[in-house]
């Protein structure tokens, strides 16, 4: 068997996130459920029913795929390709535009499924860093040094996870002029755009701001439908084509369901009630989450997220975040994310975008066991 970077965060999740009580592990708001989804458009139900259960067009029914377009400045149905969540995309936008040796530049930290493709297809990594000590702001010094003639494609996650943060207009303009000046394509994963937790203001996206840019999104993360396992990519229509030839090796097509519902989720009249349900659960939960941190004195800090229902929290107990999150999880019957998935031991990604009682519970239990840690580990 050839060797294999196994996607650790995703792999703790699969194993455990169904087993525990409280899962602060995941990255998006408390999911909405088809009741609510429906509401938004009653006398679509019957139609709903009536629909026949076969494949739908392989890129995506031309409505939803209309509704994406209308997400990005001068795209057309042509430029969107409808995918299997927004990791499907991630995955085969990789694996469309590079080749085995051909050199990546990945910002770190990311989210981490682009690092391991890369790794397990003989890519050639370098990474560029988001600067704590700056508010998790672009360290444009590590961009350029990473950015080579050889480099074939940048990829950035915007709003970021783990930190929530939201680039710049300067710096966003920083990452397209390395890639102008090397010919590399962007590799935007947007998919917390609208989850904004402080301002109105939608993040904007990569696209339409340079002509090789592949943007990313999910139905998963800023619109609380996860369960739907729908993503997609805009891109130039010839490399949607390219991408799309590869989708029929792997998916083929996401569920007529998962189409329909997404088109309704997406219409101009609905996408921006679910976007205000999420952005009210981020508002709500951040701040309970910011008094349980002021709680504990000095034992975390935080740089507070501008985007996203996740934080990652820096703390200071003298043990390694993978054997702190095993220690929750079978102690306290609570998942979260360590920092070492991440590549940076000593946080934790702690998601808050869920309802009061249970986000007040899952803290107590994670109090109850840094009680235990602080008499003997804080250094």
């Amino acid at each position: 068997m050839s060797p294999f970077q196994p996607f650790e965060m995703e792999r703790m999740m699969s194993k455990h996130e169904q087993e525990v009580r409280y899962n602060l592990s995941e990255s998006g708001v408390h999911p909405v459920t088809l009741r609510e989804l429906l509401a938004f458009d009653p006398a679509g139900v019957e139609g709903l029913l009536d629909t026949e259960l076969n494949y739908p067009h392989v890129n995506g029914i031309p409505e939803l795929r209309e509704n994406i377009a209308r997400l990005y400045r001068g795209a057309e149905p042509d430029n969107i390709l409808v995918t299997v969540g927004g990791i499907e995309a991630n995955y085969l936008a990789i694996r469309t535009l590079l080749s085995p040796g051909d050199e990546i530049a990945i910002m770190s930290p990311n989210y981490m499924q682009i690092w391991g493709v890369a790794k397990n297809h003989g890519l050639a990594i370098r990474t560029f860093g988001l600067s704590e000590a700056d508010g998790w702001a672009l360290d444009a010094s590590a961009l350029d040094e990473a950015v080579t003639p050889q480099t074939r494609l940048i990829a950035v996650c915007n709003p970021n996870n783990p930190t929530g943060h939201v680039l710049s207009s300067s710096e966003m303009e920083r990452v397209v002029a390395a890639a102008d000046r090397v010919g590399a394509w962007i590799l935007a994963d947007e998919v917390y755009c609208g989850a904004e937790r402080v301002t109105e203001r939608e993040t904007p996206s990569f696209y339409g701001r340079y002509p090789k840019v592949i943007a990313v999104g999910s139905m998963s993360k800023a619109y609380g439908l996860p369960g739907l396992r729908l993503g997609w990519v805009a891109a130039p229509a010839e490399t949607v084509e390219d991408i799309w030839a590869r989708l029929e090796y792997l998916t083929l097509s996401a569920t007529m369901l998962a189409n329909k519902l997404a088109a309704l989720a997406l219409a101009p009249d609905v996408r921006p009630q679910l976007l205000a349900r999420t952005r009210r659960l981020i508002r709500q939960g951040y701040p309970i989450l910011e008094t349980w941190i002021e709680q504990h004195g000095d034992a975390f800090a935080l740089t507070p997220p501008d985007a996203a229902a996740i934080a990652f929290l820096r703390y200071r107990f003298d043990v390694g975040s993978t054997l702190l999150v095993e220690r929750l999880r079978r102690e306290k019957s609570v998942l979260v994310v360590p920092g070492d998935h991440f590549g940076m031991d000593h946080f934790l990604r702690i998601s808050f975008g869920l309802p009061e009682p249970y986000l007040l519970e899952a803290l107590e239990r994670v109090r109850q066991l840094l009680a235990t840690l602080r008499q003997v580990h804080v250094v």
